[in-house]
């Protein structure tokens, strides 16, 4: 299977300049647990997971006042939407994370996630039951 098949193609995306606690309640408003970051004044699209957010509010940082641009990857790892499931479980198992970002060219496609993934596991190894 392909990750363009097992992706989620519904992205959340924030902007920079949105604080954690915007880009948090996005977040949970639509059960997801990264948000792409697009900043127009820079090359590439960053990540922010539910992760980055943890960490933040376990430092002590005001979430408030904290702004995304602060707190996400910009050295994010791409999938491809050809890629197969197996290659983007082995990128996220080798890198020691659990989202791609997964660009079709230039453009974000998707999110790919360990969520993904173990649906289409579950899925294709689920007990036969007569």
């Amino acid at each position: 299977m392909q990750v363009r098949e097992a992706m989620s193609s519904e992205v959340l995306v924030v902007g920079p300049e949105h604080t954690l606690r915007q880009a948090a309640r996005m977040m949970s408003a639509r059960g997801v647990g990264s948000a792409v970051v697009i900043d127009p004044d820079s090359e590439g699209v960053g990540i922010m997971t539910e992760r980055d957010v943890l960490n933040a509010i376990g430092a002590g940082l005001d979430c408030d006042v904290e702004r995304t641009a602060a707190h996400l990857t910009w050295d994010v790892v791409y999938a491809g939407p050809d890629w197969t499931v197996e290659e983007a479980a082995a990128a996220m198992a080798r890198g020691g994370f659990r989202h791609l970002v997964v660009l079709d060219g230039r453009e974000v496609a998707g999110v790919i996630s360990v969520r993904d993934l173990m649906r289409v596991w579950a899925r294709e190894h689920a007990p036969t039951r007569v």
